[in-house]
């Protein structure tokens, strides 16, 4: 029998059930991804669960793109590619701006596209 002590994370105390392969007490409340925090990331990660919206992304990753011209490459509608850039506009993952009578989307936040280009650089390897 193990005299390990029972650690304690936060107001939670936590009793050891494995052998001694690792260090309960290194955990402490910091390491532990909030709640809130996981529902956040579990919502963007849920956005990006999208295959339409990867599509998109992987243009914009390249350069900026009006929707008329994301919608012929993509093979879809204005309608659906414009419903899919108000959802990445919400999260501030696109951004536009307005020449004309065009609206050019560009890929807004560098976080994501290390985030894609990760991805596809995993799935690549398989």
């Amino acid at each position: 029998m193990s005299d390990i002590s029972t650690p304690e994370i936060g107001a939670v105390e936590v009793a050891p059930v494995c052998d001694d392969l690792h260090d309960p007490e290194a955990i402490v409340a910091a390491d532990v991804l909030a709640a809130d925090k996981a529902q956040q990331m579990a919502e963007f990660f849920s956005l990006l669960g999208d295959a339409n919206r990867l599509r998109i992304l992987s243009v914009l990753a390249v350069q900026e793109v009006c929707v008329g011209d994301l919608a012929a490459i993509l093979g879809m509608s204005e309608s659906a590619v414009s419903h899919q850039l108000r959802s990445l506009k919400a999260v501030r993952l696109v951004g536009y701006r307005k020449q004309g009578r065009h609206v050019y989307y560009y890929l807004d936040d560098h976080h994501v596209l290390e985030l894609y280009q990760a991805v596809a650089d995993h799935l690549d390897e398989a």
